[in-house]
């Protein structure tokens, strides 16, 4: 089946003339991301040579996508806006509320159960707003959306960090917070500062135990987790081509660990096996038509430095494989290193679990190169050393490599395979054992492995590499085996080596699935009916967030001055906490529970400038909102790094912090910020961050003639009677003042949208303005008529008041 054809022709037909229309207004050879970015433009947007970093531009993105997690609230948002039915593609996939304990359908069967009430309450408002829907055990969303829904030089945003994935087809795929999906869905323009764009230039091919996830892994180490903020990651030459398209979508993947906007790739033969093999060989003709404007310009890879922000240059037929690690993803250690790493730094070197699979790294070309290792395991005399877990990214891939022997190969090492859902990923894993925190080593596939992200527990330590990587270092058990060079000892005592992976880009039967999992959204949904148990502990209406006062913000309170790194994660855990993603109320419950006080130097424990007691995070911000108190939260450099979970911004809002002053921001998080009202602010110097005391009282100034590029001042009162003023900076534009001023994007949208309206404005002005252009003559007749209309309702009246007197003389007699 294709998605959306209609669309994607409409756009392949006008992809040529814009190209053609931005190179006139360029002046120069384009990038790939150039071309896809012009290419969708908002109607309303004027072309220009947009400014890189620096031009705000709206956009007009093909399709949305959505998790289960994130899909509550943004769709809460969206039955806030009184929008009848969504205006472009979108989808809802279930993947983050099944945890993985049991196995796949056990674990299935307790998330039906125990979610049942949040996956009625998507599937009913996606059948009414004609979203469609994939049903928990479909898959994880970015595997779905690369099988179904990618398509070369399409844009699309999600509600998830990861659906920079679709780059592996060629796409500009931006993760996104939930307001800013309600924005597109709502079919207004999607607003996004024009990136930079930094090149990778590919040589050489990959050979032996190296993987595509080595690729990123590299990249990783070299641009580090805010490297690539506000910037595009395009990926050219001779090695990218070489590459499978799930390869590709595998370093895109993982880009959102870069802090990158989205990484991308030029359309070539790879994408176009992956698409005829997925059942759209229909939009790979069309795209194999304008080819051309698919990739970037020749001048540009040929030249790249003239182009690029930044030019980085890697070659495959020489790179390592690498494990990143641990506890953040920008630790890069080539695999013949870790041995002299682990020691020095006295990393657990015995594993305990190995897992491969999820968004990363779960395609048809991952499973089978890892269960090529696998299949050496008995014929070598070998007994796989650490736990061992497959969490497949579809259930198509799932039945694919069950119905090859792939799944038997793994259970005959003792393998566990999970859920077609994100599982350990994300933390919704039931680890044995992980409630003792005792310090131990896993190693995965997967994207991220912050302090607790996996297990819950603190001191896991978590590397990331390839799966074939993480497959025979769970085989050995040990963190610094190097299959390259090291030897192991089989159970009859015999010296043995494991041969390189190999296995299929794509499966030489085809794809195969019985139930894919999608259900399609009702043709007329208006008659659907979505229920919100008002005593639901799961899900919540929201009440809107309160507009600015129209004064400068005085005497706020510090909740925490956060030190080091503080993501999402930190803001707002996932792992249990999942489960409350539609109830605002009891979510905000962990506010900030995982970030470290720089003043005591612990977790979830800060001072209460009420009492002088500490106590917990959220329990602290909640005193000051039940008292009036407003507060501020400060931070280090990259706050908010990691997942678009706009929870991280909501939750602080909803519990009365009104800013958020840090060193540095990730892209997602402060648009999140400034969606929901809050004031994102910078240090204008760092070093202010130092200025900042346990029992501060801050004002905020400046707000009276709060612009762009303007800065804000914050008057510091501390206890000792002492004052300090620092200047603040931000990157509000126009419009997001306006998000500030009205409490909220969804409030202001409400202002300037009207319900039931023709392009967001009441119908009786649109057709007062179109009259209001019509020529004299014109006018002359819509007042005529006006009179006319005027005349006969006189006339009714005084034909009814007749007709009633009768009535009543005939009565009397």
């Amino acid at each position: 089946m294709v998605f959306d054809l209609d669309m994607i022709k409409k756009l392949y037909a006008a992809i040529p003339g814009r190209i053609a229309k931005a190179r006139k207004v360029v002046n120069k050879p384009l990038t790939l991301s150039e071309k896809i970015l012009y290419s969708h433009l908002h109607s309303d947007q004027k072309f220009e040579n947009f400014g890189r970093g620096k031009s705000y531009v709206d956009f007009a993105p093909d399709r949305v996508a959505m998790q289960d997690a994130t899909a509550q609230m943004a769709l809460l948002q969206f039955m806030s806006a009184g929008r009848p039915k969504v205006a472009v593609p979108s989808t809802v996939h279930c993947d983050h509320l099944i945890v993985a304990k049991v196995g796949a359908k056990d674990d299935l069967v307790n998330a039906n159960s125990e979610s049942k009430e949040v996956f009625d309450f998507l599937s009913s408002v996606s059948t009414k707003y004609g979203l469609g829907f994939w049903k928990p055990g479909a898959g994880i969303i970015h595997q779905v959306v690369l099988e179904n829904y990618a398509f070369p030089g399409g844009m699309m945003i999600g509600t998830d960090s990861h659906t920079v994935n679709a780059g592996g087809l060629g796409m500009v795929a931006i993760g996104v917070g939930g307001a800013d999906a309600v924005d597109v869905m709502s079919g207004m323009a999607w607003e996004l500062k024009m990136p930079k764009l930094i090149g990778v230039k590919l040589t050489g091919k990959l050979n032996g135990w190296t993987a595509s996830k080595d690729v990123i892994l590299k990249v990783a180490g070299i641009l580090t987790v805010k490297g690539g903020t506000g910037a595009i990651v395009e990926y050219f030459g001779e090695g990218a081509t070489s590459m499978s398209c799930t390869g590709k979508g595998t370093i895109c993947n993982m880009g959102a660990e870069i802090g990158a906007t989205t990484s991308t790739f030029g359309y070539d033969n790879s994408m176009e096996r992956y698409l005829i093999a997925t059942g759209r060989a229909e939009v790979a003709r069309m795209a194999n038509k304008i080819k051309e404007h698919l990739t970037g310009d020749p001048e540009v890879y040929k030249n790249p430095e003239a182009y690029f922000d930044q030019v980085i240059e890697i070659n495959l037929s020489e790179l390592e494989p690498h494990l990143n690690g641990p506890f953040t993803p920008d630790l890069a250690t080539p695999i013949s290193k870790m041995k002299e790493e682990a020691a020095k730094n006295g990393w657990p070197l015995k594993v305990e679990v190995g897992l491969i699979g999820s968004c990363t790294n779960s395609s048809y070309e991952d499973i089978s190169r890892a269960a090529s290792l696998a299949k050496q395991v008995a014929n070598k005399g070998l007994k796989t050393k650490a736990m061992f877990t497959i969490t497949p990214g579809s259930e198509q891939v799932r039945y694919t490599i069950e119905r090859d022997g792939f799944i038997e190969t793994f259970n005959k090492i003792g393998a566990k395979v999970f859920a077609n859902a994100c599982g350990p990923c994300i933390g919704m894993w039931a680890r044995v054992g992980a409630e003792r925190k005792e310090k131990n080593t896993i190693v995965h596939s997967f994207n991220r492995n912050f302090q607790s992200r996996n297990d819950g527990n603190p001191n896991t330590y978590a590397f990331v590499g390839s799966p074939e990587l993480v497959t025979a270092i769970a085989i050995a058990g040990k963190l610094d085996f190097n299959p390259i060079t090291d030897s192991l000892i089989n159970e009859q005592g015999q010296t043995v080596k494991l041969d390189p992976p190999t296995g299929d880009e794509l499966p030489k039967k085809g794809f195969d699935v019985k139930d894919p999992g999608y259900l399609a959204p009702a043709k007329d949904g208006s008659k659907v009916e979505v229920k919100v148990d008002p005593g639901s502990d799961r899900l919540q209406l929201l009440e809107p967030f309160k507009a600015w006062e129209g004064k400068d913000l005085t005497r706020l309170r510090l909740l925490i001055k956060a030190k080091g790194k503080c993501t999402t994660d930190h803001i707002s855990m996932a792992g249990k906490w999942l489960k409350y993603r539609g109830h605002l109320d009891n979510i905000s419950n962990n506010l900030l529970i995982g970030a470290t006080n720089s003043f005591n130097e612990a977790i979830n424990s800060v001072r209460n400038g009420l009492t002088g007691q500490y106590d917990e995070v959220p329990k602290v911000q909640r005193a000051y909102k039940a008292a009036g108190i407003g507060s501020i939260v400060v931070g280090d450099e990259n706050y908010g790094e990691g997942s678009s979970r706009e929870h991280a911004a909501m939750e602080p809002r909803h519990l009365g912090v009104h800013a958020i002053l840090v060193k540095s921001f990730a892209r997602i998080h402060e648009t999140n910020l400034k969606k929901q009202g809050m004031l994102a602010l910078t240090f204008a110097d760092k070093a202010d961050y130092d200025k900042i005391r346990e029992d501060d009282i801050f004002d905020i100034t400046g707000l009276m003639t709060f612009a762009p590029e303007k800065q804000l001042t914050i008057v510091i009162h501390h206890s000792d009677g002492k004052i300090e003023k620092i200047q603040v900076n931000h990157t509000y534009n126009k419009n997001q003042i306006e998000w500030f001023k009205a409490g909220s994007a969804l409030n202001a949208m409400g202002k300037s949208r009207p319900k039931n309206s023709s392009n967001g404005k009441p119908k009786a002005k649109v057709a007062a303005k179109k009259a209001s252009k019509k020529t004299k003559p014109a006018k002359k007749a819509v007042k005529k008529a006006a009179a006319k209309k005027k005349t006969v309702k006189k006339t009714a009246k005084k034909v009814v008041k007749k007709v009633k007197k009768a009535a009543k003389k005939k009565s009397r007699r």
